[in-house]
């Protein structure tokens, strides 16, 4: 068996190999990890602590009966037992990470040393605003940036995350016809191929969604979009690049339209990695637009947090901005906590505090050693790779459209109609070349959806390695090699579950036998 760059042992001929079994469990410097109750003893401790004397509980019935009973553990152990957890994990510090939708690019070292600058790192939320002026005049610089970028008025930097985002944007939205009386517009345009985080945004906003049509091309159906017009009409939710992959051509058209039937336009700002530097959202009409930093800016992504998804918003949404926001003034910098004076009309507070200070530095980080023309390049870059990855495979993979992507190409699965393959099966069969499967059966407009974003930081090296791989399952597939599929990944500690049950009976307690 050769090796393939990522260092994952590759078939050749279409046969998996012969799986050596050893007498530790582990696979040369892969080593056997099992849960952390199995490695340790409730009767034993890697540290000594003497026991406590407690008076009088006020936990009542709730007071704990029992031992804890969790294991006990050498400080090599349980060092080892992580270290050995982290190997299994996939990261885009270790290969290419190609799902579409979600933008997993480099975030550089140089943010990370800045975000914990002292000042920044220890900075408390509860701190007087006259000691924290360093860090709102870097709040007021990252908010310049944004609106600048974006052509828009104002940005509300408090959103924890893209689809909290969305819900500041569309309580914008809602607040702004509050003022002019139009209580009635609760309908929202919805494209069919969305983020499925716009249709819960608009619902959990009180509106009620009215899906619009896709074209063959994937792109909005503009005909549906002018049949659904109304005085009801609440505004639209667009994303632009759209989940396909694809730029809206006809996107003013559409801003046009919304605006002249007394809506607003709210644009899913996930793509924004595609076009920042090139296109300004102010300029193609849009009202509200959330920016998910870690997308577009390079912050940490996924984990479940610290996130960021400040959210820009046009002239006519501005006044209605959540607090807080940071103000210059004669004295310096001040955070605007009160929805009095200027902030009279907002539409209240999204958060206990302001947001996520690590993220704002990042992204800020990002922008200046970047610039506005290195920016403008990260865009270029993104969609050259992502077409380069289309131009590559398309002659034995199937594109869902024709012509050319921007920021991610979309695969569907006619090419492996007839050969007992599915999307699944092509998926884990990656694994065993050492990638993280791209984005599957989304967006659901596309039957069997393989959607793949490379973002702007991958070397043509790093794609011709990834290119190469995907070349060689797509020729299996078609060669009757289901050996290469059936029951993939065969090389990855753990093998493939039955999804399904894993996700209606999930085993969550563990119990010694």
């Amino acid at each position: 068996m050769a090796m393939n760059n990522i260092g994952r042992p590759t078939s050749i001929d279409g046969n998996v190999g012969e799986v050596v079994q050893t007498t530790s469990g582990s696979k040369g410097l892969l080593q056997k990890t099992e849960l952390i109750f199995e490695y340790g003893s409730k009767d034993t401790t890697g540290v000594d602590i003497e026991d406590v004397t407690t008076g009088n509980s006020r936990l009542g019935n709730l007071a704990r009966k029992e031992e804890i009973n969790l294991p006990g553990l050498s400080e090599p152990e349980a060092v080892r037992h992580y270290v050995r957890l982290s190997q299994r994990n996939y990261a885009i510090d270790l290969g290419l990470f190609p799902l579409g939708s979600c933008t997993m690019k480099h975030n550089p070292r140089l943010n990370e040393a800045m975000a914990r600058l002292p000042g920044f790192s220890d900075i408390h939320p509860l701190q007087p605003v006259s000691t924290v002026q360093g860090a709102l005049e870097l709040m007021h610089e990252l908010a310049h940036w944004l609106t600048t970028l974006t052509g828009m008025k104002s940005v509300a930097l408090s959103p924890k995350a893209g689809a909290h985002g969305e819900l500041c944007g569309m309580l914008s939205i809602r607040a702004a016809l509050d003022a002019r009386g139009q209580q009635h517009r609760k309908r929202v345009l919805v494209p069919k191929s969305a983020h499925g985080t716009n249709p819960a945004t608009a619902a959990q906003c009180g509106f009620e969604v009215d899906e619009v049509a896709q074209t063959h091309d994937g792109r909005v159906d503009l005909e549906d979009f002018k049949s659904k017009l109304g005085d009801d009409v609440a505004g639209c939710m667009i994303t632009n690049p759209n989940t396909c992959g694809l730029f809206e051509p006809q996107i003013k058209e559409i801003a046009d339209l919304i605006h002249s039937a007394g809506g607003y336009f709210y644009c899913d700002g996930a793509n924004f990695n595609a076009i920042v530097g090139k296109v300004r959202p102010a300029d193609l009409g849009v009202d509200a637009m959330h920016i998910n930093l870690h997308k577009t800016f390079s912050t940490p992504h996924g984990g479940g947090g610290p996130g960021s998804g400040p959210t820009v918003l046009s002239e006519a949404l501005a006044p209605f901005a959540p607090v807080p926001y940071v103000v210059k003034t004669s004295n310096g910098f001040d955070l605007i906590e009160n929805e009095t004076g200027e902030a009279a009309q907002a539409f209240g507070r999204m958060v206990a505090f302001h947001g996520q200070m690590g993220m704002y530095v990042r992204a800020l980080s990002y922008m200046l050693s970047h610039g506005n023309d290195g920016l403008k390049q990260v865009a270029e870059d993104a969609v050259l790779n992502a077409n380069y990855i289309l131009a590559s495979l398309k002659d034995v993979m199937s594109p869902a459209f024709d012509g050319y992507c921007m920021h991610e190409a979309l695969f569907d699965d006619h090419f492996l109609e007839g050969t007992g393959v599915t999307t699944l099966d092509f998926a884990k069969a990656m694994i065993d070349e050492g990638y993280h499967p791209m984005t599957m059966y989304f967006p659901l407009v596309v039957h069997g959806a393989m959607l793949i974003e490379p973002t702007e930081t991958e070397s043509k090296a790093t794609l011709d390695t990834f290119i190469a791989s995907m070349r060689a399952l797509a020729v299996a597939a078609k060669s009757n090699d289901k050996s290469r599929f059936d029951n993939a990944p065969h090389l990855a500690p753990s093998k493939r579950l039955d999804e399904t049950q894993a996700a209606r009976k999930p085993v969550l307690k563990w119990a010694a036998e």
